[in-house]
Formats: structure tokens, sequence, C-alpha cells
């Protein structure tokens, strides 16, 4: 579908019209809820077109990209070597289901697209593994399409189901409730969800504090 959609430049950086589109709705977002200063550990970075984008609207703040694909940690490389921003970090490879994260703190976790593509157990692992490394009070982000009380948002969404789930049964869009009931599980608690263009949501927890 268009929304996987990407092409790529003769350097290795990977262009997805969907991440050019939704970057700026969500660093609306993440202006509203990060903090200052400190380290935002992104994960499933994808392209890296959002972190370059996020990291030099917010130059205060660090950026860790990390991904699990290693085409997408080779797009990511070439997007912070074209930018050439001082505060993102090169990326490295992180799997959601390992303990420890390479990452022993951070402020807070940003993770994009990544729970509708991947089995019901790696939502586990990430709520988990954030909740390992924010601070108290960090602020976890989860942006994408879902369900909301059992049932499709827009008749887009339960066709982008439909097709996920005919790649991979264990893929799909998740319920938001289950989601925040998991989260709540890992000692994360919910503060606000955003309507965003296309049908997305903006989910914000934050790490409860000690």
């Amino acid at each position: 579908m268009s929304r996987m959609t990407v092409g790529r430049s003769d350097d290795g950086r990977l262009t997805a019209p969907a991440a050019e589109r939704n970057k700026a709705a969500i660093l609306e977002v993440l202006k509203r809820f990060l903090p200052e200063t400190g380290l935002v550990l992104e994960i499933a970075s994808g392209t890296g077109q959002h972190v370059m984008h996020f990291a030099a609207a917010l130059p205060a703040l660090t950026w860790q990209p990390t991904d699990l694909n290693q085409e997408h940690l080779t797009s990511i490389a070439a997007w912070t070597r074209h930018g050439g921003l001082q505060n993102v970090r090169p990326p490295f490879e992180l799997d959601v289901g390992a303990d420890p994260w390479p990452v022993e703190q951070a402020e807070a976790v940003l993770c994009c697209n990544m729970i509708h593509i991947a089995p019901w157990v790696a939502t586990a692992q990430l709520l988990e593994g954030a909740a390992r490394v924010l601070v108290p009070g960090g602020i976890l982000l989860l942006y994408g399409p879902y369900r909301r009380f059992g049932a499709h948002t827009a008749p887009s969404n339960e066709a982008f189901d439909l097709d996920l789930r005919a790649r991979d049964p264990e893929w799909g869009l998740r319920d938001m409730e289950e989601v925040v009931a998991l989260a709540g599980s890992s000692g994360l608690s919910l503060a606000e969800v955003v309507p965003m263009p296309a049908n997305n949501f903006s989910v914000i927890f934050r790490r409860d504090r000690d």
C-alpha cells in the first residue's frame, strides 16, 4: 500500500511519503510534551526522516535513533550525514525484546508506526523497556493508527488492518484501550490522546514517579 512506499537516493537515504506527510504534525505534539533538554530515544526510527526533522527543530535535545532493520540503519546514518546535525547520535540496532536495552536512561522515548507491524508481544516489550529506561516523569509517545473501543475509526484503517493481517497474522491495528491497560501494568500512566491527521493518534504516557 502507499503508506509503506519508499524511495531511495544515491547516498542510501530512504524516503517514505507518509513520513514526509506526518512529520510536521508529530513535531507539534512533541513540542508540547518533550522536556527542554535531555535524551530522546527513538525506537524503530525507520528511514530516519523523522529524527532529522525533529532534531533540527528541537536542537537542545539529544536524539538517539535505533532500528532492528539493517537497511533502515543505513538510511538513518545517511540522513544523519546529510543533515549534519550535532544533536543526533549515530544509529544502532535495538530489539525491544532485549533486556537490558543498550540505553540506560532517557528523558523521553518515541515510537512511531511500529506496534501494528510487529507481534503483540513486541508492544508489551516496548512498554516494559520504556518503563525501565525512562526517568521518573519521563515521556513515552506512541504514534500510529489504532482501533478505539473495539472498532476501527475509519474505513481506510479497516482496509489497512486487513492488509496487514494478510501479510502476517500477528500484525494488525491494536486496540488503544488494551495498550493503555498494558502500559499501566508497566508503570506508565496515560497522559493524553491526541487525534492526528489521516486517522492516526499520538498516545502519550508518563513514567510513574517513584
